[in-house]
């Protein structure tokens, strides 16, 4: 076997293990370092838009609690550092609406009454 064969032979290996990507398997620490990233954007796109941690938290379930935490908290230095503001979300959130105890009431003691008249109209 000539030299040329034997380099092309010893090479092969490599270019099969540098294709993994395009045959479609994942590499673990990618995927983890690609989650953070966006966790930390998450976290920082919250802050830059005025919203508290725990809305961010709420609003993003499947984030990483502690990568949102430090994107907001990079994003809440250096908007203190070069005076920015705030800038409103122009679409509203997904969350659904979180009610107030004094609705909430309002609410438990409407529906009673109606029940409680369609019994006496029985």
């Amino acid at each position: 076997m000539s030299l040329r064969h034997s380099v092309l032979l010893a090479l092969f290996p490599l270019f099969l293990l540098s294709a993994c990507e395009r045959l479609g398997i994942a590499d673990p620490a990618k995927e983890a370092a690609q989650k953070e990233s966006d966790a930390r954007a998450t976290g920082s796109a919250c802050r830059h838009a005025g919203r508290a941690i725990e809305d961010c938290y709420a609003l993003n379930p499947d984030a990483a609690r502690s990568s949102v935490y430090a994107g907001w908290k990079e994003m809440n230095d250096y908007m203190r550092e070069n005076k920015i503001d705030n800038v409103k979300p122009e679409i509203a959130s997904n969350a659904p609406p979180v009610k107030d105890d004094a609705s909430a009431s309002e609410s438990a003691s409407a529906s009673a009454s109606e029940s409680a008249s369609a019994k006496s109209k029985k």
